[in-house]
């Protein structure tokens, strides 16, 4: 049954076509075609019917175009041009290196030819257009008030907008001036690269755009997108700055335990006059990376999609091709803006190393709090020495203190900013206090023979506080202002390392670290010189002894031990680590020990506390044991 209706079917649709072909009807003419007084088909100008017949009732004919560009016709477009086919139609144009006197594009026949050569002098006026239009997407781009006054959604709809017009003005820019196939033009944060296409071409064509170190291939099919009445453009962009914007925080996809990284530049790919359409083959995306890190754990080729909240990062139609520690190749079905991120192997922490900086900066902070209570109580070492340890002890204290609390506090962005922040000016403050402290050592030793160092303490009370607390403040302030965003880390409240940008902190240390052995040097060839020279009074040499191991004891204080900091590498770089973490998180201890347990009027002091609390307890025990007492009688 259901056979017999198929079949009775067909021969209904089959008698219908057959009836119009007999009526002489056009009820439906096939495409390309226009019914004629109601009988008849006609293809329409520039078509001609399979049959080569110029009217037709068969619904089933085709109308096919007409290449007049080729023989018979070979339409004639006059010197230095040629003629170019399209669906219906065609237009001439001028040969390479030539245009027409009007600035058009195209013209219609031989008549309208005004074809001539183009100067350099035009061909430069086309690339300072390009060039005008790159300053002004910089400008944009570094606009601080466009972004600072942006935050979260509103951010990632500016931002969509923004590249949205940047790549219309662009492919713009470049189909004004078809003669320049291609165009080149790159300054610091933007690099443009324009190729336009005037010809059919197959698919077998494929363009290569390149800046920047990025590069994209796209099949020339894909540009033209049948686009035969005009010249079509391809163009390739690159952001070096758009990662601070738009960086790796508006990626939804990553999982909770990826710490995922922004590892390129940003860069944008878009084809014109025709927007937004798809795509025959995929294009190929290669992308430098920012940082060469030998631990990626895995690799998202994203691109950025807008949506009505915004826009975020997606990998939607992007797919990881290869990669390495230097490059990712990304294949992607559609333009639209792209970069790579990467999640990476979180650096594995030592244990011990770990237990040992807990542990010893605990047992600092105790020793440095009881240093800094003994400088401000003991009267008997009340001077300039003095002070320099308390200021040197208070701000080792703040700074073990705050490390200890709030160095993984990451959560906050501006919260880990303003902790990095503080740990920097503490870090650098306690590295200024030991500068001032190597420098006092030093004028001491240099004026042994003299009894009252009056000259001496007056220019360190001057010296001290202006240099100890101003100097770190001044190189905090200027590194907050230029690189505000490099203050904390996706792990620690640290300075970032990118852009070198820890050497704000690495810079000063090294440069106290090397006058303070510089001063130590000097220190003990001054008490070299002392000793040889000076007769056998016992109080004086005493004196020097006591200098001398001061001196050494510095060496450690000071923050020399820091240098074995850039010995962990190589073979010894383990056991490096380990002398650095031990040292340096018993500085504290060394304060204590030097300035105040081997001091003789600290213990003096310290025998002076433990007696007056023992004299009490023996009173007590007198009076309640006393001579008219009587002890009781066991009955």
């Amino acid at each position: 049954m259901i056979e017999t209706t198929r079949g009775l079917c067909f021969l209904l649709s089959l008698s219908g076509v057959m009836a119009q072909k007999t009526k002489g009807t056009c009820r439906q003419c096939p495409q390309d075609a226009s019914c004629v007084n109601a009988t008849h088909c006609s293809c329409h100008h520039g078509y001609i019917s399979e049959s080569r017949q110029q009217y037709f009732t068969y619904p089933l004919e085709i109308c096919e175009d007409i290449d007049e560009c080729k023989p018979r016709i070979s339409i004639y477009c006059g010197v230095n041009a040629k003629c170019q086919n399209t669906k219906g139609s065609f237009y001439c144009r001028c040969n390479a290196g030539y245009k027409l006197l009007s600035g058009k594009a195209q013209f219609n026949n031989s008549s309208e030819n005004t074809c001539q050569k183009t100067t350099p002098s035009e061909t430069t006026n086309s690339t300072k257009e390009l060039q005008q239009v790159v300053e002004n997407i910089e400008s944009l781009l570094t606009n601080k008030t466009v972004w600072g006054m942006e935050e979260g959604r509103n951010i990632t709809a500016t931002f969509t907008s923004i590249l949205q017009k940047i790549e219309s003005v662009v492919l713009e820019t470049a189909l004004k001036t078809p003669d320049q196939k291609l165009q080149k033009v790159q300054n610091r944060n933007v690099a443009v690269e324009t190729r336009v296409v005037t010809d059919s071409c197959s698919k077998a064509v494929i363009f290569n755009l390149n800046v920047q170190m990025n590069s994209m291939d796209i099949h020339c099919s894909d540009v033209i997108q049948g686009n035969t009445q005009g010249p079509s453009a391809v163009a390739f962009v690159s952001y070096s700055s758009l990662g601070n914007i738009i960086n790796a925080t508006f990626f939804e996809e990553a999982n909770e335990t990826d710490q995922v990284y922004l590892n390129s530049q940003v860069v944008s790919a878009a084809i014109g006059p025709k927007r937004n359409t798809p795509l025959s083959q995929a294009v190929s995306l290669s992308f430098q990376h920012v940082k060469v890190k030998p631990s990626i754990k895995k690799v998202f080729c994203v691109y950025w999609k807008g949506t009505k909240e915004g826009g975020h990062w997606s990998m939607e139609g992007c797919f990881l091709i290869q990669a390495n520690k230097t490059h990712s190749i990304c294949s992607c079905t559609h333009l639209s803006s792209f970069a790579v991120l990467m999640a990476f192997h979180r650096e594995e922490e030592d244990p011990a190393l770990t237990v040992i900086t807990y542990v010893g900066l605990s047992f600092s902070l105790l020793c440095l709090l009881l240093a800094a209570l003994t400088f401000l109580l003991c009267k008997a070492i009340q001077n300039t020495s003095t002070l320099l340890h308390l200021q040197l002890s208070v701000c080792l204290f703040l700074a073990h203190l705050l490390f200890l609390t709030a160095i993984d506090r990451t959560e906050i962005k501006v919260l880990c900013a303003i902790i990095a922040g503080a740990l920097h000016y503490l870090y650098l403050a306690s590295f200024v206090w030991m500068l001032l402290e190597g420098l006092h050592l030093f004028l001491t030793a240099r004026n042994l023979t003299v009894v009252n160092h009056s000259s001496i303490n007056r220019f360190m009370k001057k010296l001290m506080f202006p240099v100890g607390y101003g100097v770190p403040a001044v190189i905090v302030a200027i590194s907050a202002a230029s690189k505000p965003h490099l203050y904390g880390t996706p792990d620690y409240c640290w300075l970032h390392l990118d852009q070198k940008f820890i050497w704000a902190f690495l810079g000063p240390v090294c440069a106290i670290i090397c006058v303070n052995f510089v001063f130590f040097l000097l220190v003990l060839w001054i008490l070299k010189r002392k000793l040889s020279s000076l007769n056998s009074e016992v109080s004086t040499i005493k004196n020097i002894k006591m200098l001398t191991l001061k001196a050494t004891a510095q060496l450690f204080i000071l923050g020399c031990s820091w240098c074995l900091g850039f010995l962990q590498m190589g073979p010894a770089a383990h056991v490096m680590a380990y002398l650095f973490t031990i040292i340096n998180s018993l500085q504290g201890f060394f304060i204590f020990l030097v300035y105040c347990l081997l001091s003789q009027q600290v213990r003096k002091w310290f025998g002076e506390i433990i007696k007056s609390k023992s004299e009490p307890e023996t009173h007590t025990l007198s009076s309640r044991f006393g001579p008219d007492s009587k002890p009781s009688e066991d009955k």
